[in-house]
Order: C-alpha cells, then structure tokens, then sequence
C-alpha cells in the first residue's frame, strides 16, 4: 500500500494533514529550499502536538556535502525523536564518506536518503546506502522552478529505482512537484510512499499555507489503508491508479480513451540483423473504460491516456521483442489489467 506524505511547516499545517487523514507528517520550510529545514523547537512541538497519530519525519536542510557538517544536523534532527531523518544526497565525491558518517545514527531513527531526479542522480548509490543501514531512499527534484518529478525522470525508468531498492531492503518514496495528473501514473509502480508539498497548497504554490480542500482531493487520490483491522484485502492503491472506486456503476456506459500515432524507437525484430538498434514502431490504441460519474470533475473521475503511453514506455524498455504481435499482446494485458478497461484494441506497426 503507498502512503501519502504530506510536508508541512509546524503544528498548525500538521493538523489540517493529520484531519485529512495524511499517512505520514513531514517537517519542511519550503521556503529554505529544497530540503529546507525547520528548526529542532519547531519539530518538537510538532511532534507533541501530533502525539502518536502519525508517523513523523523532519529533513536536514539542503546542506554541503560534508560528513561532519551532514553528521552534526543530523543528530539535532535524530535528538528530537522523530520517526524519520531525510538528508540530500547531492552529487559529490563525498557520498560514500556522508554515508559512513551517518550509519551510526541508523540505530536510533530511520534514515531517508533523498536524491534529486533534476541533478542526474545516480541509482548505483543503493547498494552503498544499504550497507550503511540507511532505512530507504526516495527521488525528489531540487529545483522546483525546472520541473515536476516525471519531467527529469521517465516513467520507464521508475521500475528499475524502485525495484533495485526493495531488492536491497529499502523503502522507496517519490516526490518533486506531484500534482493530481502524476497519482495515478505513479501508483502503479507501487512505492512505499508519495512526498507532497505544492499540490496541498492550492493556488498559494508551495510556499503558502497548506489548505484542507487540496489535501483531500490527494487523499482520495492515494487510497488509504484500513485503519482498523490492518491492511484492507482489496488492493485499492491498484484500483485507483487504474482510475476505479468502489461502486462504480456499470450502467453509466464507456469513454472511448485513444492514443493514436504513438512513435517509439523499439529493439524489435525476428532477424540477426535486427537485434542491436531500434526501429521506429507506431502504437494505436483504443481502450473502452467504464465511467465512474455522469459529471466528472477532477482526475478522480478520469481514465489518464497516460498510464497506457507510460506502460508502452515501460514494457519497451525492457527490451529486445522479436514479433510486433507480442508487442501488441503485450501492451493489450498490461491496460486489460485495468478493472475499468472491458475492451482494447492495439495496433503496432513497424
């Protein structure tokens, strides 16, 4: 199940999170950059103030990357006794050594490493941030003016993140800019949580006042875990990337969703000369999607034709396909997955 993290400035912000049901708190001056930090007073009356009701996480502040200078803000933030530590990992020949220099404090708090889809981050740091028992690590953009998340970093290659960092036993969040449109293409991808800031503060942008209308249209958006009871047994993180809610009425009819003359350079072919290069290969697709409201408002109530083009991207990615008939077949399982889809032709020409 993907949690929703909600970055807030202090108590007050905390309580419009914790009454729209956010999953985890996170302490963040939005407008000390990136990773902003707010001061340790700040974090411990928040912490008193949310009293047990949610998970809370604080981050260090966009600081260089010195081990000493990176140890030291830690352990103010670990003194404080929140549940999570968020440090940057910006580039630098000094990654390792930040590390190393923090795995001494992964005893007493859980330690997210943070790494910044907008400044090339480099996935090969994994293995080296298990080793130094760090707890997870997540994507987020240091500059928010260039961009959202999935405008630096594609969503074929969101797999391979997520799936070598559960691989070595980390938790794995995304943030950066999301907005509405980007829930359902991430979810999907099934990570442990999405970081929101901007798109819980309306109009205002990030460094203004969260508001509690903004952070229920994410919360219906990122479905919650059954609060009573453990995990609930439906899978509603995967209904709701795929644009369902319960009770949606199949007699309201279909949307016809199309993406026409998708173009994609694809390893495809049967013959020894064709393995090794792309080829250029058309997709068209035309999904029936049953509605879920006779007066759609928002992205709750739409069927994204980008899920069909993001898992295009993925299963190409992946690579080397010898027929055009297992491409299409291929592509037509992934959106027939979808339990809003009950029909779907795909073409794919060479």
């Amino acid at each position: 199940m993907t949690r929703m993290l909600a970055s807030v400035t202090g108590a007050d912000e905390a309580e419009i999170a914790l009454s729209g049901g956010v999953d985890i708190v996170d302490l963040k001056d939005p407008k000390a950059g990136a990773l902003g930090a707010v001061c340790t007073q700040t974090i411990r009356r928040a912490i008193s103030f949310i009293a047990g009701r949610a998970p809370v996480s604080a981050v260090c502040g966009d600081l260089p990357m010195e081990p000493e200078t990176i140890r030291g803000k830690a352990e103010e933030i670990v003194a404080t006794g929140v549940d999570y530590v968020k440090i940057g990992f910006f580039p630098s020949e000094n990654v390792s050594a930040c590390a190393a220099a923090l795995e001494p404090l992964a005893a007493r708090t859980k330690l997210i490493a943070v790494l910044f889809a907008d400044l090339a981050p480099d996935f090969e740091l994994l293995p080296m941030l298990a080793k130094h028992r760090f707890h997870g690590a997540m994507v987020d953009t240091a500059i928010k003016a260039n961009g959202r998340l999935l405008d630096h970093l594609p969503p074929e290659r969101i797999p391979g993140f997520i799936d070598r960092a559960k691989s070595l036993g980390l938790i794995v969040g995304l943030s950066g800019s999301l907005e509405t449109p980007d829930i359902p293409r991430l979810l999907p991808f099934a990570p442990d949580f999405l970081g929101f800031r901007g798109a819980l503060c309306g109009h205002s942008g990030r460094v203004g006042s969260i508001s509690a209308e903004a952070v229920a249209q994410i919360r219906e958006l990122v479905p919650e875990e059954s609060r009573a009871g453990g995990p609930s047994s439906v899978d509603y993180r995967l209904l709701a990337a795929r644009g369902y809610s319960p009770g949606t009425d199949t007699t309201l009819g279909t949307d016809k969703i199309f993406v026409r003359d998708f173009v994609l350079p694809v390893q495809i072919g049967a013959y020894s000369f064709e393995h090794g290069h792309t080829q250029k290969v058309r997709f068209d697709v035309t999904a029936d999607v049953l509605q879920v409201t006779d007066h759609p408002e928002d992205m709750r109530h739409v069927f994204s034709y980008d899920i069909i083009m993001d898992g295009i991207r993925t299963i190409v990615a992946r690579g080397h396909v010898q027929l055009s008939e297992a491409l299409a077949e291929q592509v037509a399982t992934y959106i027939l997955e979808n339990p809003r889809v009950v029909r779907v032709t795909v073409r794919v020409e060479k």
